[in-house]
């Protein structure tokens, strides 16, 4: 039996996480982020029922909210980032504790579409980041490591993304500004910034997706081996880009086993 459990790790009604509990102890925790080019009318909604299916196969699965672009949320540039940051910290103190201390951190991976691709690939970068940035790490920090991350169709090169007019300008919205204007917030932001410093992402992406074009994940795929990453590519052959969060779409389960075979 899964219990779901709501807690926050801010005071914005927008940084709350929605955890799905199964029975059993020293459970791994799959972290779902969703998409919709970081804007306010898309929301956790989106990712709920793929934490639900993780959590049936005896997974704890976070599905988290964040601040995004336009109306009340007020995200973007750096908030968003450092929401979906300590998001993922607040499972050793909130999560823990509504998990009865079950949670086993030491296996944790990021799962997001879209932009939640953009997210939880940058979220395996953290500890790449310069100190004292959106979401880096300290010598004191209390922070969860992730063991990697699964991109289902990500935005993983932002100035890319930009130069391809994606999201119609919701990388521009989102990072506050074009690359050129803000060069170091672009280079902290995108993953393909981060190569070479060994986090381990796979890339799920199918070649009909017209929202996010495949080459951001075959080129993310190739810098980061080509720098030594134990990144890897999966093509899904006449797949768009919504299969890949239907729960009942064999899209899912190739982007569902990819985050278990990483715990």
């Amino acid at each position: 039996m899964t219990k779901v459990h709501e807690y926050s790790y801010g005071s914005h009604p927008d940084q709350h996480v929605k955890l799905h509990i199964p029975t059993g102890d020293r459970l791994p925790v799959v972290l779902v982020i969703h998409g919709g080019f970081w804007r306010s009318k898309y929301g956790v909604e989106l990712a709920e029922p793929l934490a639900a299916d993780l959590a049936g196969m005896g997974i704890a699965a976070a599905a988290v909210e964040y601040r995004r672009v336009g109306g009340a949320s007020g995200g973007g540039w750096p908030r968003t980032l450092a929401d979906v940051s300590r998001a993922v910290d607040a499972l050793a103190t909130s999560g823990q504790y509504l998990a009865d201390g079950r949670l086993d951190l030491s296996k944790v991976v990021a799962i997001g579409h879209s932009a939640g691709g953009h997210l939880a690939a940058w979220l395996a970068h953290r500890p790449s980041l310069r100190f004292g940035t959106a979401g880096s790490i300290g010598p004191s920090s209390n922070w969860v490591p992730l063991r990697g991350a699964v991109s289902q169709a990500g935005v993983l090169d932002l100035a890319a993304a930009v130069a391809e007019n994606l999201g119609n300008g919701a990388i521009i919205d989102m990072m506050n500004g074009q690359p050129g204007s803000v060069p170091q917030q672009y280079h902290h932001a995108s993953p393909m910034s981060h190569v070479g410093d060994g986090a381990q992402i796979v890339c799920v992406h199918g070649d009909l997706d017209d929202e996010v074009p495949i080459s951001q994940s075959q080129l993310y795929v190739e810098a980061a081996i080509l720098a030594g990453d134990p990144a890897r590519f999966v093509p899904l052959p006449g797949v768009g880009h919504y299969e890949l969060i239907d729960p009942e779409d064999a899209a899912w389960t190739v982007c569902r086993d990819a985050a278990v075979a990483m715990l």
